[in-house]
């Protein structure tokens, strides 16, 4: 059974100390109490960058401690619960989570609409300006999700998950065809049926209607 190892939340601080302006709410730590889930995120969660950040099909970033497990063989720290950024920390991932699965916790129900695509905000806070890189490179990526049921959560609560149609795209695919050169311009259409998030929609159709 997979478990809720962890809740994460952040408050806007600054990103370095090099760029004291540029805050961020990518510094998250564990909340011992329950935490409410709304479509805008979780209470208490703050995020600084709203234009390529959060909203309602961002709403939370899930990540799984087999993730970490796979991190932390390799010598990548820090590598406890909320060290990228993630909202919820699972026991562990499900092979070939697809856009539109939906994930339940207590009476919070989920769908996840997309890959979490890398940033210099992680390569800052992991402290390795090489981090973008390895992380496409490791194609562990996560997913982002929208809250179709508000509700709350808090560690240790089962985590049951509800296939969408076997013919979505799966995240590695969507994560893939982000780097991919040329592009899978079908795969891209097929997704623009399915419930991808807004950016990750409008990024997919700059891609159908300009150079490849």
């Amino acid at each position: 059974m997979i478990t809720l190892r962890s809740v994460n939340v952040g408050t806007l601080q600054a990103l370095s100390p090099d760029t004291p302006r540029k805050r961020s709410g990518i510094y998250k730590h564990a909340i011992a109490s329950s935490v409410e889930v709304t479509p805008l995120g979780l209470v208490g969660d703050r995020v600084g960058n709203l234009t390529h950040h959060g909203g309602p099909d961002q709403a939370v970033y899930l990540y799984s401690e087999s993730d970490y497990a796979w991190w932390d063989a390799r010598g990548v720290a820090p590598t406890h619960s909320g060290s990228f950024g993630e909202n919820l920390t699972l026991s562990e991932w499900w092979p070939d989570v697809r856009v539109g699965d939906r994930v339940t916790i207590g009476s919070v129900l989920l769908e996840l609409t997309g890959p979490r695509i890398p940033c210099g905000t992680l390569a800052t806070r992991m402290a390795d300006p090489q981090f973008v890189k390895r992380f496409r490179d490791a194609e562990r990526c996560g997913a982002y999700a929208r809250v179709l049921q508000r509700g709350t959560v808090s560690a240790g609560m089962a985590v049951t998950l509800e296939r969408a149609p076997s013919d979505f795209p799966t995240m590695l695919e969507l994560y893939r065809a982000w780097y991919a050169t040329p592009k899978p311009l079908p795969l891209l259409r097929h997704a623009l049926e399915t419930p991808i998030g807004s950016r990750l929609r409008a990024q997919c159709e700059r891609w159908l209607n300009g150079p490849p």
